[in-house]
């Protein structure tokens, strides 16, 4: 038998995927069988093949034992159209196919036969029913149906129920989750993702899109900026935009010979033509238009030009690049903010994506994907989660209350991430199986699952040569970083619940400002009423000598607004101080601050106690010296450490009152 040519059906359609829309193509017959309208299914392909379509999926069953030969299906590859939902054809075993569909119908005869007897027996003794024994079995098609119903009721509740039922769904057969696949709303589809451990076949693989060369990448990226406005953005994101599109392709380059660099001049990474860094051109694009994805006005220019897409063939392309993927997923967090655009990232297969990197081992990737889906549900979620604002627990949906926040701010040089990482150990007796990237997430977590956990990113650099914006300066300050990360985190809902700061270095004055402008705001008072601790690791409340050396030594560093900012003994230091010690003291803020005895190498010729212990003493609380340097005072050998137990306990003590509750 040669092989079968499938009807068009809003698209040409043929072999492992079609194109129909469910919203336009579906027609529901029953609980267990759905029927394209447009594909004429009850023809029989000679006298011996009739086409059956249950559950979403096709069923093509033949005659083999009156045939007595086998009967193949030769199938053809599919370009789907663009931006439409699936329908799979099965392309199993054909014996197979028919043996399990026996299975499946002798199942649901007995069930209903065992259903009928209890109730007969039920109804003769007048006997109350167990209606354990009359919920539908896993197999039964109508239970399936029934879970989807739920699942687009109008009622939250019964929506979220529903989809926690589904997510249980762990041994179903490879049909029941595509015909979930294809039949599930958008809002069912968030949710699944959101949903520890699911079953990535609940998600349909995302559309197939025209292939992109290696060569056309950086192109095509370059287009896209270049439709954007300029308007209505500050000028840092002007600066990306015009670095990105200020220099041609590399073939260009070559033909005016001579050094290539990305932007033009002083940029770090000049390099010959025989080894341009194409990741680098294409990471800076990225950063470009992460940067306009930020500005809610640019957003619908990046969806309605094709960005969605396009963003799709570079991460796919882009597989053995953890940076360039993590760019892109930002990317789609930010977008995510804005709810008119959900239905457009659905459409375009980001939701199984993102399903599927929250699974990835590496904290990073799985915690900008977790920020992704946490902008999209709104069905469970309240605040939004703004660019640089990671929620490190709980991730997923969780039945568990939340009854209070810790958030992580890290340092100079620092980072959402790499800063609560466990000490990186020299020795391998150290290194083994529990070594976490970060401990925040992996051991706090653990311990105080009732706690919402978030971590900070923002941009720090120990001298100016490495300013990629030049208006940059501003933006370091700590006035500006401090009324924007409040605006932030006020938008992801702190100060609702009570909550304790982690912070390390520089992260300590941030807090300190943050705070002191939250009392000040009407608005915001409830972040400083409802502070109930504040952990201080190696925070120069007075100062560090690394801004004089800085200065000293200007061949190696030169002294960044940062630096300056954290000058020994600063009038500006000294003010914040007094106010916020003041402000802790009217609020009674309990108060742990760590101080670091080692030095620590800056570069290769620099050794020095960045913040000296009568700097890192608030004066106020606990103050505890420990033989750490200034990087790994916030990094814990293991779970079992000093620091870490330490932490813990003061944590669990500051919120004593809530987690009890």
């Amino acid at each position: 038998m040669r092989g079968m040519q499938l009807p068009r059906c809003g698209g040409p359609h043929a072999g492992h995927w079609g194109s129909c829309s469910p919203r336009d193509s579906l027609q529901t017959l029953g609980p267990a069988m759905v029927l394209p309208r447009d594909l004429c299914v009850a023809e029989k392909i000679g006298r011996y093949a009739l086409p059956v379509v249950v559950g979403g999926c096709m069923f093509i069953t033949y005659e083999i034992l009156a045939l007595g030969e086998n009967v193949t299906l030769d199938t053809q590859a599919v370009e789907r159209e663009k931006l439409k939902s699936y329908i799979y054809i099965q392309t199993a075993p054909l014996e197979q196919q028919g043996l399990q569909e026996i299975t499946r119908k002798v199942q649901k005869g007995l069930h209903r036969v065992v259903k009928r007897l209890l109730q007969a027996t039920a109804d003769i003794f007048s006997l109350p029913l167990d209606e354990n024994n009359m919920k539908p079995e896993v197999d039964d098609d109508s239970g399936l149906w029934l879970l989807l119903k739920r699942a687009r009721s109008t009622l939250k509740a019964v929506r979220v129920h529903a989809v926690q039922e589904l997510a249980k769904k762990h041994h179903w057969h490879d049909y029941q989750y595509r015909t979930v696949a294809q039949a599930c709303d958008q809002k069912t589809r968030i949710g699944l993702a959101r949903m520890k451990d699911i079953d990535l076949r609940f998600f349909l693989r995302p559309p197939l899109l025209k292939a992109i060369e290696d060569s056309y990448i950086e192109d095509e990226l370059r287009r896209l900026l270049a439709c954007l406005p300029q308007s209505e953005v500050d000028q840092c994101v002007q600066y990306f935009t015009s670095l990105a599109l200020r220099e041609s392709n590399q073939s260009m380059s070559a033909q005016r010979g001579g050094l290539w660099c990305f932007g033009g001049n002083g940029l770090p990474y000049a390099q010959s033509l025989s080894s341009v860094p194409s990741e680098k051109v294409e990471s800076f694009c990225l950063q470009a238009l992460a940067k306009h994805s930020k500005v809610p006005s640019h957003c619908d220019a990046i969806v309605t030009n094709g960005g969605l897409q396009l963003l799709q063939k570079i991460y796919q392309l882009r597989q053995d690049s953890q940076k360039i993927q993590r760019n892109i997923i930002r990317t789609i967090g930010n977008l995510a903010l804005n709810e008119r655009l959900h239905s457009a990232i659905a459409q375009s297969g980001w939701i199984g994506i993102l399903a599927e990197v929250m699974k990835s081992p590496h904290v990073i990737q799985a915690s900008h994907a977790a920020r992704a889906l946490a902008n999209l549900d709104r069905d469970t979620m309240e605040e939004k989660y703004e660019d640089g604002v990671y929620i490190l627990h709980p991730q997923y949906r969780t039945n568990q209350p939340i009854k209070a926040d810790v958030l992580f701010i890290h340092g100079l040089l620092g980072a959402a991430f790499k800063t609560w990482r466990q000490k990186d150990c020299s020795d391998m007796e150290d290194k083994n199986g529990d070594y976490t990237e970060c401990w925040p997430k992996a051991w706090l977590a653990a311990d105080c699952p009732n706690l919402r956990i978030l971590t900070v990113e923002y941009d720090t650099q120990l001298s100016d040569w490495r300013s990629k914006c030049p208006v940059e300066n501003e933006r370091k300050s700590l006035a500006y970083r401090g009324r924007e990360l409040l605006t932030k985190l006020k938008a992801a809902g702190v100060g609702d619940r009570p909550v304790v700061w982690v912070a390390h270095s520089m992260g300590g004055l941030l807090v300190k400002k943050i705070l002191l402008d939250a009392s000040e705001d009407p608005e915001m008072k409830s972040v400083v009423q409802n502070t109930q601790g504040i952990v201080f690791y190696s925070v120069p409340h007075s100062g560090s000598h690394l801004a004089e050396y800085s200065v000293n030594a200007r061949f190696l560093l030169f002294p960044s607004v940062e630096v300056m900012e954290l000058s020994k003994d600063s009038p500006s230091l000294t003010e914040l101080n007094d106010n916020f010690t003041k402000l802790i003291k009217e609020q009674e803020v309990n108060v742990l601050s760590f101080g670091e005895k080692l030095p620590t190498n800056i570069g290769s010729m620099i050794k020095l106690h960045v913040v000296p212990l009568n700097s890192a003493d608030l004066g106020i609380g606990d103050f505890i010296p420990l033989d750490v340097n200034h990087l790994d005072i916030c990094k814990p050998r293991n779970r079992d450490s000093f620091i870490y137990q330490h932490s813990l306990k003061f944590i669990k003590d500051a919120l004593a009152q809530e987690l009890k509750s």
